[in-house]
């Protein structure tokens, strides 16, 4: 789905940001993109969706090379969130915002009604159809960027930032509605510092350092192993932390399968 082959990229003032990038996402692969200010992670962002091209090396998204291509040849294939959703948003409605994607697609009435209703029934958000999106909480503008990506039914899901200033309630929809995509084979890619979201949500962790892949870990090692925590400049998510202290069998860093572990430690534990 996303296919980075040797790519360099540098800005105007020639400083390197990517240097040999090489990198491979699956169909209905689930990856965080993480690592310091700095390194080129929201530049693969755009070098993903071809609002900049590679001045070294190929891009491949979902079978297309974007060599010569712009962001709306693959708006049939891509939806990207952006980490400042404010500068994403535009409608004077929640229900048009999420709307423009599938109407720009070229969907018929009635399947730009049902992704728009579909969409904003997943983010929770449709009581607030007819609401200016700047009328809502940052939180809720995240999920309306959200839900007008999930509206153009992409292969591949970008997200910057996604779970920035969301509380657990909100961090746990975005996660499920992640894993919900990838289920349907969606690939998605997240920019995040969120370890908690990363441990609910994604499978593979993509550390990048000096403009290249630095490391490529599963999720339970990049979260469950202090050094590399410390390493990536990253704190360990409390259930990863309890689980580590408790010695839970399997080392669950999920909510849902921490408490079913000590479920399971507590029935299996002799009484005193």
């Amino acid at each position: 789905m996303l296919s980075f082959q040797n790519v360099g990229f540098s800005y105007a003032d020639d400083r390197n940001v990517l240097d040999g990038l090489d990198l491979e996402i699956g169909s209905g692969e689930l990856v965080a993109l993480v690592g310091a200010n700095g390194t080129g992670k929201t530049t693969v962002t755009r070098l993903a969706t071809a609002l900049e091209h590679p001045h070294s090396g190929t891009v491949n998204v979902c079978g297309l090379n974007t060599a010569g291509l712009s962001p709306e040849d693959l708006a049939d294939r891509v939806a990207y969130l952006f980490q400042h959703v404010d500068q994403q948003l535009f409608a004077r409605s929640v229900e048009d915002e999420v709307r423009f994607g599938p109407r720009n697609l070229g969907c018929s009435v009635g399947d730009i009604r049902q992704r728009t209703e579909e969409a904003l029934e997943r983010v929770g958000l449709t009581q607030e159809a007819n609401t200016h999106p700047f009328d809502l909480s940052p939180a809720n503008r995240k999920l309306v960027g959200l839900a007008s990506g999930l509206a153009q039914k992409p292969g591949l899901l970008i997200l910057d930032e996604p779970t920035q200033g969301m509380d657990w309630s909100h961090v746990s929809l975005v996660a499920k509605i992640v894993r919900e995509e990838a289920g349907k084979g969606c690939s998605v890619l997240a920019v995040t510092h969120d370890l908690n979201f990363v441990a609910e949500a994604l499978e593979r962790v993509v550390w990048l350092e000096g403009g290249k892949v630095e490391a490529d870990l599963t999720v339970i090692d990049a979260v469950s192993d202090r050094a590399v925590n410390q390493k990536l400049g990253l704190s360990m998510p409390p259930v990863a932390e309890l689980s580590v202290a408790l010695g839970l069998p399997g080392t669950p860093i999920r909510f849902s399968e921490a408490v079913n572990a000590i479920r399971t430690v507590a029935v299996d534990r002799p009484p005193l």
